[in-house]
């Protein structure tokens, strides 16, 4: 039997892929009709019709969800043309563009391909490449400063692997919109070397080729290049920052106090505790950034959020619930002070020794000044999302519903329009309720939102369309689960 190599992989090894695209073309008109597909154990079965790989599937079930309209996508631009040039000389991919091009434009650019990189939320930064492919795509709104994310055009390469944090190729009729399946794609996310962040995603768009495995290789090798030019330009920060730091004679002065992270003798600022939307979070020091396990992540959370300290029994508490030992923490927080040196205080209860500021308080700062916007762009993720400590999953809670509150009560519409467009918000019903209230009725933004709304009304059991901001009482708020007697 046929499979593929990779269920992101869009051609299926040995298959033709005329013969593709048709199956594809059938599948998806099913998918809309409301019919069942069926679905190999890689995610795909050539040969019968009506199957589609999984990851496409699930990623078409999101666009739905999105209400986002398979005849009419319109891709929100949100920049004027002088905003997007001011906000691509400033960004981190600016310097990356030369790779890209050298690697990919000038070897593509008359064969039918256009490249394109975007940010992390799937604006379209840099769309180049061949002249005619870069006019006819500019019907279906493939343009420099449009968004391209899954909730904004439905299912695409670069929307995907945004979603995923995985290279992805989508085939024709893979995407979810039927204006744009003349086209296929094969994007990668690009990440920051130092920190494990994404930062952006390559893209190659063009005709059945674009989507080739040739072309997945080609992308592969791209996001490693532009990958490796972020090292190197970090390694040069770091040795520059070292070389201001030395004395007259050559001394290195205020470096490392422990042998695993250069600590401040002289604390200048606050270190800066990353926990937000990261699966282990990291600690910055004095501008360097340093990964940490989950559990020291944990600990160093709890402390920060505790400045007066935390007796063994208390820390056990909130990290392993009523079922554990004072013991474990103890042995815990040595091997944390093997980690961190100094900042552990030696005296009980367990305190910070200097200065610790955390993502969570930079969000809580400007809730606090009233600035919802910027608290949605400081908000990154969830607070560390892997952790199952009590404490953290409280404090994961807390900060989640701070923020939705703030946006229900907000009237800054660039505020929920970030909040609706990353994925803490793709489900928030009070949030799409508050947008739908504040932009003109019919506008795009509108439609959009009273299209989640119904969508999500839909799935939350409503009977029958809402009109009203109100939720209904049988509406449970999504993540928070209603026990009934």
């Amino acid at each position: 039997m046929t499979r593929t190599t990779s269920p992101w992989a869009a051609w299926p090894v040995g298959s033709d892929p005329v013969e593709l695209a048709s199956r594809l073309r059938a599948a998806h008109e099913q998918f809309l009709a409301g019919a069942s597909l069926s679905l190999g154990e890689s995610g795909a079965r050539p040969g019968k019709p009506g199957t589609v790989r999984r990851v496409v599937l699930d990623s078409w079930f999101r666009s739905r969800r999105s209400g986002i309209d398979p005849e009419r996508p319109v891709p929100p631009m949100g920049l004027a043309p002088d905003e997007l040039r001011a906000y691509r000389r400033t960004h981190v991919l600016a310097p990356l563009m030369p790779i890209v091009r050298r690697l990919l434009i000038d070897g593509t650019g008359s064969d039918g391909m256009v490249v394109a990189l975007a940010d992390v939320s799937g604006r379209l930064l840099w769309v180049d490449g061949d002249r005619k492919v870069r006019r006819d795509i500019e019907d279906v709104g493939f343009v420099e400063g449009a968004r391209w994310a899954e909730q904004d055009a439905g299912t695409n390469a670069p929307g995907m692997a945004l979603a995923s944090d995985h290279e992805v190729q989508i085939f024709t009729a893979e995407h979810f919109a039927r204006a744009v399946q003349p086209w296929s794609c094969t994007a990668a996310p690009v990440h920051d070397p130092t920190t494990g962040r994404m930062i952006g995603v390559l893209d190659i768009t063009g005709r059945a080729p674009a989507a080739s495995p040739l072309m997945l290789s080609l992308v592969r090798s791209a996001v490693a290049a532009m990958e490796s030019e972020l090292a190197v330009r970090a390694l040069h920060l770091r040795l520059s920052a070292a070389d201001a730091d030395r004395g007259p004679r050559g001394r290195v002065t205020g470096r490392a106090l422990s042998r695993s992270m250069p600590w401040s003798a002289g604390q200048r600022e606050p270190h800066r505790l990353e926990v937000l939307g990261t699966s282990s979070g990291g600690i910055v020091v004095d501008g360097e950034r340093h990964a940490l396990t989950l559990r020291h992540a944990e600990l160093l959370l709890m402390l920060a959020t505790h400045p007066d300290g935390l007796s063994g029994d208390e820390l056990t508490v909130r990290l392993y619930g009523e079922t554990s030992s004072a013991v474990t923490v103890r042995a815990e927080m040595s091997r944390l002070r093997r980690a961190v040196g100094p900042l552990i205080g030696e005296s009980r209860p367990y305190r910070l020794a200097a200065a610790v500021r955390t993502t969570v308080d930079d969000v809580r700062e400007q809730l606090a000044r009233g600035d919802v916007l910027a608290a949605v762009r400081e908000y990154t993720g969830p607070v560390l999302p892997r952790s199952d400590a009590p404490g953290v999953v409280a404090l994961r809670e807390e900060l989640a519903a701070e923020v939705r509150a703030a946006l229900t009560r907000t009237h800054d519409v660039r505020a929920l329009e970030a909040w609706t467009h990353g994925p803490a918000g793709a489900d928030d019903w009070d949030a799409w309720n508050a947008l739908l209230r504040l932009v003109p009725a019919g506008s795009p933004t509108w439609i959009r939102a009273r299209a989640h709304v119904d969508v999500l009304d839909r799935s939350l059991g409503s009977t029958g369309p809402r009109r009203g901001a109100e939720r209904p009482a049988s509406h449970p708020r999504p993540g928070i689960r209603v026990l009934r007697p």
